[in-house]
């Protein structure tokens, strides 16, 4: 895949600082409404932080083509122009929906790897994944039957069918999903939106999440991807057409709708980081507070070639809030 074998020089606690810009400046937007004033707000601060890191980094997972701006782009070059060069997957908010309606489960997520090891999804913007945690890793499989890979989790967990609780976006598209899984007498968890939290929430202890199955987006894939390789857990995907003319753009673009994508596929290098930080309250971590002299954030942040998962709460105080409205004229409440 042309990624260098040398080690990056560990970027954790710097990744960590651009979720934290972004969740605390859409964190004003909690409850509000305000999808797009959410979304533009992350943007802003997250690219505003991402420009300071010491890498040379091109936007692989990002939010479209240029002309959509402010969101970061597909191809977009960011970083200090100095350090290693890497492919950076953004998802300022990973649950916008939940955001706007004060609902749970928002979080920022970036993540990094070297220059050439990350999926690139072109047009594709929906997969079919299946994720489990550590103890189900290898022994699951994407297309068998629904029965069959929760029999294998169930088993390589110690536990009965009927104590699996499987992490399902609430579509229309999952009805039958849905029904099987019934069938089968797992316990189901429907989310509005979220599924990078929902990929992680099944490699995280406690938090009562087994398994993801079912259609959601192809970025959050490779994101959620990129965090399970430190996580210990694993992610399987298959591109997933809309409609025939998907199938036929797909078809001349050399991409194969057959194919399952395995974690290396999705992301071909363990020299990985990923950094996600609440923004409303959830199961994985707790969301932006404000008080009067600032805010408190709590993050998640992994490296892949060392299997380090760290867990940082940190208080940002209205010094900080304000230097990030300068460089983001939209942030609200600085």
């Amino acid at each position: 895949m042309g990624h260098s074998v040398t080690p990056m020089r560990n970027l954790a606690l710097e990744l960590v600082r651009v979720t934290e810009a972004a969740a605390l400046a859409a964190g004003r937007f909690m409850g509000r409404g305000d999808k797009v004033g959410a979304d533009n707000a992350a943007v802003e601060a997250m690219r505003l932080v991402l420009n300071t890191v010491h890498m040379r980094g091109s936007v692989v997972i990002g939010e479209g083509e240029k002309d959509h701006a402010p969101m970061l782009y597909n191809g977009e070059c960011v970083g200090a122009a100095d350090g290693p060069e890497v492919d950076i997957a953004v998802d300022p908010i990973d649950g916008t929906r939940p955001l706007a309606m004060g609902n749970l489960n928002s979080i920022s997520t970036v993540a990094i790897a070297p220059r050439g090891s990350m999926f690139f999804p072109g047009p594709f913007v929906y997969m079919d994944k299946l994720a489990v945690g550590p103890e189900a890793a290898g022994k699951v499989e994407l297309g068998i039957p629904v029965a069959e890979n929760l029999a294998r989790v169930a088993k390589a967990k110690g536990d009965n069918v009927r104590d699996l609780t499987v992490i399902i976006l609430d579509r229309p598209r999952h009805a039958e999903l849905i029904a099987e899984v019934r069938r089968c007498g797992a316990r189901i968890r429907l989310i509005p939106d979220g599924d990078v939290a929902g990929a992680l929430m099944t490699a995280w202890p406690d938090s009562g999440i087994d398994v993801l199955m079912g259609v959601g987006g192809t970025p959050e894939g490779v994101l959620a991807a990129c965090a399970l390789r430190a996580m210990g857990g694993e992610i399987q995907g298959r591109l997933y057409a809309r409609d025939n003319e998907e199938v036929r753009l797909g078809r001349d673009m050399g991409y194969d709708f057959h194919k399952t994508l395995d974690m290396g596929d999705l992301v071909a290098s363990d020299d990985v980081f990923f950094a996600a930080t609440a923004i409303t309250e959830g199961e994985l971590l707790r969301g932006v507070k404000y008080f009067g002299g600032g805010a408190s954030t709590e993050s998640l942040v992994v490296r892949g070639l060392t299997g380090t998962v760290r867990r940082i709460r940190a208080t940002h105080r209205l010094a900080k809030l304000r230097r990030l409205g300068q460089g983001a004229s939209s942030l609200p409440g600085v």
